[in-house]
């Protein structure tokens, strides 16, 4: 944040440390940091809840209960605040409910757990980010990356995260297999399919017609159809079956619940 701030120009994102109470929290290993703020501070724009070290489910349990205020805390609604989470964090946010009925990701090997325990999110451990209007989730112990790059891309533009990821060395995205390259929300093109690969993740397969696609899309099943092949050159049900067919596969890799 503070790179987008010295490449920009502009003081475009702030950072503080924030708790239950205004004052010192003692840290892992003998840190201490000072909060400056508490967690329903009204000043407050978004918070970012990290992870914390976990080797199980068993241990992101004993950790829930040990910050049942926190969770409590993060629990209060605000109109105007944004709640992001990354890796064992975003536990915290599941058992304090802002995700419920929201899309959300989670570290893989904490997947099939998070299903089970918190069944009202919508679980999509298959992307590394979700962001949503509200909340954002992200997995693994970086993924606090995503998360900057998405409000950079955002906030401030994708020339701007493309000279910072440049500048100070991140890594880039994994390549895919090549047959699932179409499949990858980020590589859609245009508002359309963006649209179409949201619909179609969060559609359970037997529900999924050109019918009910072009309906809730607000259009002709021909001229979606049309739309699709243009710019895909696939079939309307070749391009739904192999978005289903990625999606299905990372779950199946991921988590022994039953995928639709």
């Amino acid at each position: 944040m503070r790179a987008t701030n010295r490449r920009t120009g502009r003081m475009i994102f702030e950072t503080c440390f924030v708790g239950l109470q205004a004052g010192p929290v003692e840290c892992s290993h003998g840190v201490t940091l000072n909060a400056t703020d508490t967690v329903n501070s009204s000043e407050l724009d978004a918070i970012l809840v990290p992870g914390s070290w976990a080797e199980s489910a068993h241990h992101v349990e004993k950790a829930l209960a040990t910050y049942a205020n926190l969770v409590k805390g993060l629990s209060v609604r605000s109109s105007r605040r944004h709640l992001w989470s990354y890796c064992t964090g975003v536990c915290l946010l599941a058992a304090s409910g802002p995700l419920n009925d929201q899309p959300a990701t989670v570290t893989w090997w904490l997947a099939e757990a998070m299903v089970k325990r918190y069944n009202k999110v919508h679980w999509q451990s298959e992307h590394n980010c979700v962001f949503n209007e509200r909340t954002a989730t992200a997995s693994g112990v970086n993924g606090y990356l995503p998360i900057a790059q998405t409000l950079i891309e955002r906030n401030v533009s994708p020339e701007v995260l493309r000279d910072l990821i440049k500048l100070m060395v991140l890594s880039r995205p994994a390549l895919p297999h090549t047959v699932f390259n179409a499949t990858s929300l980020i590589e859609q093109p245009g508002k359309l399919l963006r649209k179409l690969h949201i619909l179609l993740e969060q559609m359970p397969a037997e529900q999924i017609t050109v019918k009910a696609l072009a309906g809730t899309l607000g259009m002709s099943e021909r001229t979606l159809a049309r739309k699709v092949r243009n710019e895909t050159g696939l079939a309307i049900g070749a391009y739904a079956r192999r978005v289903k067919l990625s999606q299905v596969g990372e779950r199946i890799t991921l988590t022994s619940v039953r995928s639709a």
